[in-house]
């Protein structure tokens, strides 16, 4: 597997990572680490992560698992064994960050509790991923991202308002409990950093846990949900694709079957994009003039946006609404990302030779890295590693005497 060359110097250079986790939370975490420089270990048993057999449609390792831990380095350790699970204390002493996203208590019933990894390195940061975090009533109970986007209140606002609540694509929960690990890991590390110019002791243990809890990742994300219910009383429910008290934004399909997103909601766009679908009466209506009334209208508005829409091509519709400043864009499939000269100009499709379970590697294309730094995103080093990789490696460095 091959990939671009090394551009620059990356901002987490010199910060080592020990990654005990498994699926998409912890991992994504650290992918993100990894993606600007960090060495990241990834701990797995023999038989390797969970993730290398979902979506795998051939070959012995998913793409998804490729993905997820690209640029890290895989070690096989057995933590069911003594021996493991020292090699694993052994190896915190020499890492900045431990990642894990174990139920809470397995890490302290195998004697890897955070006293136990911080051993060797009293400045350990250690980054906690679970479902419903390390402390409280639900601490203990298990949970996968779709069970905390639903308490979250995620779930209840996906989909359309008469049927039941739907799940989007991707594994959305796990993916923003990954990015919170990161930024409390950077976070952790920059506090580290001003103590030691401070000469400050270290933190104890306790404020050197960083704890993230899926469901209030997705939480967060949910904007106005609860002040809304406590000032004014309003439950927010599902809208389908329109968003709760906006209009008119929605998606519309095109006479040649593609679909479109038109977010012409604005106060100073709504006239220009009524007269750009020839609907006159609509621009001077003053009940439209701000968005309480169009939200009042917006099944009237919806309908004549569809049907105008509705008699133009994809490219014909936006080609128009460009024209008069509506801001509007197709709703792209893999393929139309691959080809989008924007995700080429900022090297967001990146390609790799890789095993996809033919006689021959296919060339594959790889989703870049966010955020860019100097115009375009850097280049990916490795795509996710076989099982084991890197075991003799990192033993050879950190668990026999010997240099480094």
């Amino acid at each position: 597997m091959t990939g671009g060359a090394r551009q620059q110097r990356l901002p987490l250079e010199g910060v080592r990572v020990l990654e005990l986790g498994n699926y998409i939370a912890a991992p994504s975490a650290g992918r993100l680490l990894a993606d600007f420089g960090a060495e990241v270990i990834k701990i797995e048993r023999e038989s390797g992560d969970e993730l290398r057999n979902w979506r795998l449609y051939a070959g012995e390792t998913s793409m998804l698992f490729r993905t997820i831990n690209r640029n890290k380095k895989s070690m096989v350790l057995d933590l069911r064994t003594e021996e493991g699970r020292e090699d694993v204390r052994t190896l915190a002493g020499h890492c900045d960050v431990v990642l894990e996203n174990f139920r809470p208590g397995t890490l302290e019933k195998w004697g890897l509790g955070p006293d136990e990894l911080s051993r060797d390195n009293p400045e350990l940061i250690i980054v906690r991923i679970s479902a419903f975090g390390q402390t409280g009533p639900y601490a203990e109970r298990p949970g996968f991202a779709a069970v905390a986007e639903a308490y979250g209140g995620f779930r209840e606002l996906v989909g359309d308002p008469d049927r039941p609540p739907v799940r989007t694509g991707v594994s959305i929960g796990d993916s923003i409990a990954g990015l919170y690990g990161a930024f409390g890991a950077v976070m952790a590390l920059y506090e580290g950093l001003r103590r030691r110019d401070a000469a400050a002791e270290p933190l104890p243990v306790a404020d050197r846990i960083v704890d993230v809890a899926l469901h209030e990742a997705i939480f967060s994300m949910m904007e106005s949900l609860i002040p809304d219910l406590g000032a004014y009383g309003v439950r927010r429910e599902r809208t389908g694709g329109r968003m709760q008290g906006i209009a008119p934004s929605n998606a519309y399909v095109c006479g040649d079957g593609f679909s479109v997103v038109i977010s012409g909601n604005a106060d100073g766009i709504f006239g220009g994009y009524m007269r750009a679908i020839g609907r006159h009466d609509l621009a001077a209506d003053p009940d439209l003039a701000d968005n309480d009334g169009r939200w009042r209208r917006r099944d009237e508005i919806d309908d004549a946006i569809g049907e105008w829409t509705g008699a133009r091509t994809r490219d014909q519709v936006l080609a128009e609404l460009e024209t008069a400043g509506v801001p509007a864009g197709p709703i792209y499939t893999a393929a139309d990302i691959v080809a989008d000269p924007q995700y080429v100009a900022r090297n967001m499709i990146q390609e790799f030779e890789v095993d996809a379970g033919g006689a021959e590697p296919a060339r594959v294309g790889f989703p870049g890295v966010v955020p860019v730094l100097g115009g375009k995103s850097l280049p990916i080093r490795s795509l996710g590693p076989e099982i084991g990789e890197h075991t003799e490696e990192i033993r050879a460095r950190f668990l026999r005497p010997g240099p480094g």
